[in-house]
């Protein structure tokens, strides 16, 4: 296989890939298959992105594990392990990573313990600015692909009035032991939220979570199997398929509305579902109790809407990340800011500069990392393509220049911050891979 400084027709200078998680090490990967050279930043000591526990920016904490399952998450090429347990903690995902990148050797491309700073357009190129253990350097490259993660930058609310306790927000939890004889107060119930709850109703004097709209929860495993395996054919009508599994659903977890969550103003997968049923089997038995949302901190109590007041020692804020590229300057993302997502075709190609492109920045239910590997792969079709088909690759960035295709797959996504850069699975994938087809490369092809 080449290697990442191999000479040849693309060489001079080398791809930036900044970030060594999931999508970092799709794109290495696939600039490798295409043999275009490519050299990689990471912030942490080695690959693993926010599943290595002791990364500086790492969000996951002791519990975690995927809320997808192994076969619907994997990279197609490089299957997890038949002892893999179907959902994998984060020390088994830390280990496959390590294994990808060592079965590709792609970790001597990176430069790990390096933040980048700055990374800016410039003579037609790119430079780098980095800060690692040999200090502060500038390096030039033909582009760069940012593939820093989505889930690092904590979203912290503010609130009317002041908490006489302690606050954090998830991205700071890491283990149980915080909870040991308090009574804790959950703002939000996303999946980490509703984990977080899990862990804390083992260690708690009482727990609490505050929610604002209603849920719809997905168990683990239905029939026996990953419930994520079940119906991967043809994908169903959004009206069917959303009829037919709310049916399930309530014949599965029951109602959730009789646990003392509000009732969803939505259906079904019009916003990320909640994979976690534990939590309406601790509801079921008194572990914890559901509040409506909250009005204002007051000392030492927490004022809900309902009038209601309760007293906290522990708040944990379950809400959320911002999308966060503080290296690059927002105009070239085409991003109005905070409560939106960058303006970017297919969410990657930017048609402010032809060399940026970003990885990664999606969210569905079931495109697991072999989404991100295909963005990866249409990344290095699209510059081989450059090369050797122009015409193709000038009528992509036609495309990207144009009217945005619709990615919901037929389905009213939530107006919300964290849906602003969801699509459909099916539609995504489809959207990517006919791209990819339209610009004729493949890996091996001589440039």
């Amino acid at each position: 296989m080449p290697s990442v400084n191999s000479t040849g027709p693309l060489d001079n200078p080398p791809y930036a890939v900044i970030g060594a998680g999931p999508s970092g090490l799709a794109a290495a990967r696939n600039l490798q298959r295409f043999g275009i050279p490519w050299v990689g930043y990471e912030l942490a000591a080695g690959v693993g992105g926010l599943w290595d526990i002791e990364g500086p920016l790492s969000t996951v904490y002791e519990s975690a594990h995927l809320i997808s399952s192994k076969r619907t998450t994997e990279f197609t090429e490089f299957p997890m392990g038949d002892e893999v347990a179907d959902y994998p903690s984060h020390r088994e995902l830390l280990s496959y990573f390590r294994d990808f990148a060592s079965t590709y050797d792609l970790a001597d491309g990176f430069s790990f313990g390096t933040e980048v700073v700055e990374a800016r357009p410039e003579d037609g190129g790119w430079v780098v600015v980095s800060d690692g253990p040999g200090g502060r350097r500038e390096e030039r490259h033909a582009g760069v692909l940012v593939a820093n993660g989505t889930l690092s930058e904590p979203s912290v609310p503010t609130f009317e009035g002041s908490f006489d306790g302690e606050v954090i927000h998830t991205s700071a939890y890491k283990s149980p032991s915080v909870f040991a004889g308090k009574r804790v107060l959950i703002i939000g119930a996303g999946n980490s939220g509703c984990d977080i709850a899990v862990d804390a109703v083992h260690h708690a004097a009482s727990v609490d979570i505050s929610v604002r709209r209603g849920y719809y929860f997905v168990p683990k495993y239905l029939f026996g199997k990953p419930a994520d395996t079940l119906n991967q054919g043809r994908p169903l009508p959004p009206r069917i398929k959303q009829a037919i599994d709310s049916r399930v659903l309530k014949m599965f977890t029951g109602d959730p509305v009789k646990f003392g969550f509000p009732a969803p103003d939505y259906k079904i997968y019009e916003s990320h579902p909640i994979v976690n049923t534990l939590i309406l089997h601790h509801l079921g038995h008194g572990d914890l109790a559901v509040r409506p949302d909250v009005r204002r901190f007051a000392g030492g109590d927490v004022d809900f809407v309902d009038g209601s007041s309760q007293a906290y020692d522990l708040i944990v804020l379950a809400t959320g990340y911002h999308l966060h590229y503080p290296f690059l300057d927002p105009e070239l993302l085409r991003w109005a800011g905070r409560g939106s997502a960058p303006d970017l075709y297919l969410n990657i190609f930017s048609p402010a500069d032809p060399n940026l492109f970003v990885l990664g920045m999606i969210e569905a239910s079931g495109i697991g990392w072999q989404g991100r590997y295909e963005q990866a792969e249409l990344v290095a079709s699209y510059l081989r393509a450059r090369r050797t088909n122009p015409g193709a690759a000038d009528a992509l960035d036609g495309r990207a220049a144009g009217p945005r295709p619709d990615l919901s797959g037929g389905y009213h996504y939530l107006g919300l911050e964290r849906m602003s850069y969801y699509v459909n699975k099916d539609a995504y994938r489809h959207a990517v891979r006919s791209e990819i087809g339209r610009l004729g490369q493949g890996p091996g092809e001589s440039a």
